[in-house]
């Protein structure tokens, strides 16, 4: 089965537009490799195509659009080259930054249906989109806490982003967040309906895409996103931001972890679940999120890419990336081992060494600019 299918549909005035489906429903669409270097040509091309108007990216199956990045191969392959970058890895990442990179600066209207499942990877893809659906069972997250990684494809930037200390604390709990939550926090766009995609497919081909395209878009999409008001979620975490801000009001990220903790038997569920999913999460990674967070606010957009680029490859250089992958994705007993934890036991030295040089030369993604 292919993984990744591309077509072209041709509207009323014979201007094209491309759908390109991630299409791997088992893996709930995870991001593999070879998927994500299919993505990138065929965006690139898409984009220097002038009858191509628009571009639509969504997934396959009704549980996600994409869970994630195909980590497994990667955990499996740091094994192989214990305390060094695996070829893989640093292939992997520079080709995904690449391509999420593209998505954000795209010259094109830039459609992604984020329906079920967003978590990582797929995160980092949505929120490159310049026009970012969700639909009333959406569900995103930055989960990394729970396998020893860090919030990476661009999450430095979008939670650096978000209002208050929202974007410490998702960075930190790894904690999902809904449709109204994605709209409230500027993480979303447009809400439609589940069922709403070839109605909205079918619109976009009847649209005049000579005149006036922006004015038309934006008002097809308005007038589709009514239908879907009366599913919207109640929102999570903007009503609890004012507790949140409170909490995390500290000097560095030993006090955020024992702040949140705190809250682990909380009379509140969506907060005391955060707290466990956090103690059960990695040490390391916190003080990854705290770090990302900090420099993000002074960096531009390539520049985090190219930030994050370094702290994977040194990621892989260390246990508890494949540690957490294997825990919790490999054999799922879910009781990773970390190497370091207690949070206040994490080397300074160790936590510094994430942004350093990991290979020869220029930088992979010197390019992005």
């Amino acid at each position: 089965m292919t993984a990744v299918l591309c077509e072209e549909l041709t509207g009323v005035d014979g201007a094209r537009i491309g759908v390109a489906t991630l299409n791997a429903p088992q893996t709930l669409n995870a991001l593999s490799l070879p998927m994500i270097e299919v993505l990138d040509e065929q965006l690139k091309a898409w984009a220097d195509d002038p009858d191509l108007v628009c571009v639509l990216l969504r997934g396959a199956g009704a549980k996600a659009f994409c869970a994630g990045g195909e980590v497994r191969s990667l955990a499996q392959a740091c094994l192989e080259h214990p305390g060094r970058v695996p070829p893989l890895a640093a292939h992997f990442f520079a080709a995904e930054y690449r391509f999420d990179y593209r998505l954000h600066t795209y010259p094109k209207p830039l459609i992604c249906w984020g329906h079920g499942h967003v978590l990582g990877g797929g995160m980092g893809v949505l929120q490159g989109a310049n026009v970012r659906v969700v639909t009333p069972g959406s569900r995103l997250a930055m989960p990394e806490i729970s396998i020893g990684l860090y919030p990476d494809v661009g999450g430095s930037w979008f939670l650096s982003r978000l209002p208050g200390k929202l974007g410490l604390f998702l960075g930190l709990t790894g904690a999902p967040i809904n449709a109204s939550d994605a709209l409230d926090l500027g993480l979303a766009d447009r809400l439609l309906g589940e069922s709403q995609q070839e109605e909205l497919l079918d619109d976009l081909l009847q649209l005049n895409w000579q005149e006036q395209t922006a004015l038309q878009l934006n008002s097809l999409l308005k007038a589709q996103q009514h239908a879907a008001q009366a599913e919207r979620p109640e929102a999570q975490w903007l009503p609890r931001r004012r507790q949140i801000d409170a909490l995390l009001d500290v000097a560095d990220p030993v006090c955020a972890w024992r702040a949140i903790a705190q809250w682990r038997n909380h009379d509140d569920p969506l907060l005391a679940k955060a707290a466990q999913t956090m103690l059960d999460g990695c040490p390391l990674t916190a003080h990854l999120v705290w770090e990302q967070i900090q420099r993000a606010k002074y960096l531009s957009l390539a520049q985090v890419f190219q930030m994050e680029y370094t702290m994977s490859l040194n990621c892989c250089q260390h246990p508890e990336f494949s540690e957490g992958v294997r825990a919790r994705l490999i054999d799922k007993q879910q009781k990773p081992r970390w190497h370091w934890a207690d949070i206040a036991q994490v080397p300074t030295a160790v936590i510094d060494a994430h942004f350093n040089k990991a290979w020869e030369g220029r930088h992979p993604l010197a390019d992005l600019v």
